[in-house]
């Protein structure tokens, strides 16, 4: 990265710079013939008593004393994805939203309140696309409260890396004594690929709702009830898919439908999007394709409903779930957080 006028390092950027994206350098050692240099890039959230912050697109905050600033400028948002479909942070912040609603939601100003009993922290987390109407402070003071009556930690969720973020939220929350516990990506790309992969989609069966095998494949159905099947079934056009347990992905469509599942996955067709969820193999039967043959199949009845585009979410710690979603051409477009109240 260039920071120089007439091959001299300068610093361009003031606290009047507070809220755009930057690209700094700093000095790391102290000085001195040996100096050291690092570079950081992302939103400056704030500059006070001579330190700044920035948060960059993987939602980690850096503190930098302004006097070991060698260099820095104001830079352009972050740039736009070169393949795959176009997006905003705002429309799939309400796509992915729609396709994982909660039980119960409440309004605080343009922040959503969401409980589900306590089942993912999708559900049961304030989702923030705006202003909440009261000073940051008391707005999180009302969460809290919020979540308290329903016995559920208070969580809220931010966004990172795309124009239109939320980098200065992150930052205000963790002034505030949020945590934040659990990150992932939002991954998106053109739909046709993942229907176009090779796989024999004869083995897997698709339907509205999930039956007793494939709930007992799904990880997270540990504490089962009414609040689950609501949160699983919530979405404009939603999509089981089952891979019995018996066909080993032969196509034998005709197996037994109450044989442990080999693999399954839901999908949610909203408009132009297909987002994919709860992609699952059994341990036994990993390494087979099975994944990928679950992920055409839904692919191809979300491109029969007109669909165009994908998208999915994969945390940040799932090397093997990135792996695969890399070869079918996902690429992130942001990061999502999850902050909880100290």
């Amino acid at each position: 990265m260039e920071f120089t006028i007439g091959g001299r390092l300068e610093v361009r950027i003031t606290p009047a710079d507070v809220g755009k994206r930057v690209s700094v350098r700093r000095r790391t050692d102290g000085g001195g013939a040996g100096a050291e240099f690092t570079d950081a890039v992302g939103v400056l959230t704030s500059w006070n008593n001579g330190v700044l912050s920035i948060t960059r697109k993987s939602g980690e905050s850096v503190h930098i004393v302004e006097s070991s600033l060698v260099a820095g400028k104001v830079v352009p948002a972050a740039p736009a994805r070169r393949r795959g479909p176009a997006a905003s942070f705002g429309e799939l912040a309400t796509v992915t939203a729609r396709a994982w609603q909660p039980v119960e939601s409440e309004a605080l100003g343009d922040w959503r309140l969401r409980a589900a009993g306590g089942f993912t922290r999708r559900a049961n987390s304030a989702l923030p696309l705006g202003d909440p109407g009261l000073p940051v402070g008391e707005a999180l003071g009302r969460v809290r409260d919020w979540y308290e009556e329903r016995g559920l930690p208070a969580y809220v969720q931010t966004a990172t890396g795309a124009e239109g973020a939320q980098e200065l939220l992150c930052a205000e929350l963790e002034r505030h004594g949020w945590r934040r516990e659990v990150s992932a990506e939002v991954r998106i790309a053109a739909l046709a690929p993942v229907g176009d992969l090779e796989a024999d989609v004869r083995a897997v069966r698709l339907t509205r709702e999930p039956d007793a095998a494939w709930l007992a494949r799904y990880q997270r159905f540990s504490t089962p009830g009414p609040h689950v099947l609501r949160v699983l079934g919530s979405g404009p056009s939603v999509w089981f898919a089952t891979v019995p347990g018996d066909t080993g992905g032969t196509g034998n469509a005709d197996a037994d439908p109450d044989a442990p599942p080999a693999a399954i996955g839901r999908c949610v067709v909203d408009g132009r999007w297909a987002g994919f969820m709860a992609v699952e193999v059994a341990p036994e039967q990993r390494r087979r394709g099975l994944a990928t043959t679950v992920m055409a199949a839904l692919a191809r009845r979300a491109l029969d409903e007109g669909a165009s585009a994908a998208w999915l979410q994969v945390e940040e710690d799932n090397e093997g779930a990135r792996a695969l979603y890399d070869g079918m051409g996902l690429a992130a477009h942001h990061r999502y957080h999850h902050y909880r109240s100290a």
